[in-house]
């Protein structure tokens, strides 16, 4: 494993942006342990508190296993983390994982209809004016970040409707990873961001307390994005 020296000294965010690295990307392996705290503030050219302080949160991340008197055993984190992960495993640097990008986009598509089906059945026509004016803003809107912005203003509302915890963190999960790649996911997003027809479907579905033609008007919304990128993906390989 190759650390390098933090440019600002005690910054744990920094500790921890390396170790993190080190552990998604293959090059200390589930089952090792870590260098010393000693060992890796020599390294890093940081304090000791800083390394303890970046190890804390990687345990709390469920990427590391501290033992006492045994070290700093790294765990397998596609096992043990839970979707804070994703927006680093998304965006590696500059470069965004199309594999990543594929599975947010299949989640989407499994979860997106039944946010749209509790939202029908337990908010109705409640949501008629927030989901209008998102609509009406979308419609007006030539660019992409933007487009995207308010896309995910209307599935924001949605998922309120929907009145679920469990959705509703895994949909800021998705969120999270989402946004920083705006810009890059901008041309694949276009071809959904621009049916606002199809957006009025799916909202007159659910503020009509329809749960059945929501699950069905929000696939048809979100089929075409996932369909799309599986042909790039066909393409690049």
């Amino acid at each position: 494993m190759t650390f390098q020296p933090v440019a600002r000294r005690s910054v744990p965010d920094e500790v921890f942006a390396q170790m993190l690295h080190a552990v998604i990307d293959g090059s200390v392996a589930a089952g090792e342990s870590l260098p010393s705290e000693r060992a890796l503030a020599e390294v890093l050219g940081v304090s000791r508190p800083a390394v303890r302080e970046a190890l804390q949160r990687m345990s709390q991340a469920g990427l590391v296993d501290v033992r006492q008197g045994d070290g700093t055993v790294v765990r397998d984190f596609r096992r043990s983390a839970g979707l804070d992960l994703l927006p680093r495993l998304l965006l590696r640097g500059e470069t965004v994982d199309l594999t990543v990008v594929r599975d947010i986009l299949d989640a989407r598509l499994l979860i997106g209809p039944e946010v749209a089906a509790l939202a029908a059945a337990r908010a109705g026509e409640r949501l008629t004016q927030p989901l209008s004016v998102v609509i009406d803003a979308l419609a007006v809107t030539d660019d992409p970040v933007a487009s995207q912005r308010h896309a995910l203003a209307f599935w924001d509302h949605l998922v309120d409707g929907a009145d679920s915890i469990v959705f509703r963190l895994v949909f800021n999960s998705l969120r999270a990873a989402y946004e920083p790649a705006f810009d890059l996911l901008g041309p694949l997003m276009a071809a959904e961001v621009s049916r606002t027809d199809a957006y009025r479907a799916l909202a007159r579905a659910v503020t009509e307390a329809d749960p059945e033609r929501a699950r069905s008007a929000a696939l048809d919304l979100l089929s075409p994005a996932t369909e799309a990128f599986l042909t790039v993906i066909k393409e690049l390989t």
